[in-house]
């Protein structure tokens, strides 16, 4: 049976974080901010660029004054923030496999722009048939619409999210498809306190997984 597998992009199919740090830092060191740390920026990361900035900004006591200056800095340097990022082990076997079946979409916060970058420079583009980013004209996750979007560029089928976020859970539940958690991303809570219909630590398992699902 093939379906329609839309999935999360960066803590999910990515691990972009060293890059996001990297170029928030320079915004940071332009106001005499001190640097945020790796972790710091996993926490950071879900809700799209522009929360990412206040949450940044709200760790080093910077003014809300502050907010669109440090924004512009980071975003202008976003598309080049390629080099650091690399794809989760299992990631690419995993999608070879799933796309000879099935059709695969992209939905994330992530900015339009720097996810057609990303994934241009990993190689892993025409992978998919939709992406959509959280500058999309129906706003950022949870707001389902951009999900359910992207399940109708794929054509007709059975549906799965998959994701590493409570944002992703939610977006799920609101859009009623199933979600695939995936447990070694950028999530804050518990696994046991994300809502999830299936949980992987290991892409490897993640085509068998699918097929269970579908199964069902």
């Amino acid at each position: 049976m093939s379906a329609r597998i839309v999935f999360d992009l960066d803590g999910t199919l990515i691990d972009s974080a060293p890059d996001i740090q990297a170029i928030a830092n320079v915004a940071l060191k332009s106001v005499d901010a001190v640097p945020i740390t790796l972790q710091e920026t996993h926490s950071f990361i879900g809700e799209g660029i522009s929360i990412f900035v206040a949450k940044m900004r709200a760790a080093r006591g910077i003014p809300d004054s502050e907010q669109a200056q440090l924004l512009d800095q980071v975003v202008a340097l976003y598309d080049d923030a390629v080099t650091l990022t690399v794809p989760y082990p299992g990631v690419l076997d995993a999608l070879d496999t799933l796309a000879r079946r099935h059709r695969l979409g992209i939905c994330t916060n992530k900015l339009h722009r720097p996810c057609l970058a990303v994934l241009k420079h990993l190689g892993i583009g025409d992978y998919f048939g939709t992406v959509w980013g959280g500058d999309n004209r129906f706003g950022p996750k949870p707001n389902p619409a951009p999900l359910q979007a992207a399940f109708d560029e794929l054509g007709d089928g059975p549906c799965i999210y998959i994701g590493d976020s409570e944002v992703d859970a939610e977006t799920a539940r609101r859009a009623s498809v199933p979600f695939f958690l995936f447990t070694e991303g950028y999530r804050k809570k518990p696994v046991g306190d994300i809502h999830h219909d299936v949980s992987f630590s290991d892409f490897d398992s993640l085509p068998d997984l699918v097929e269970t699902q579908l199964g069902r």
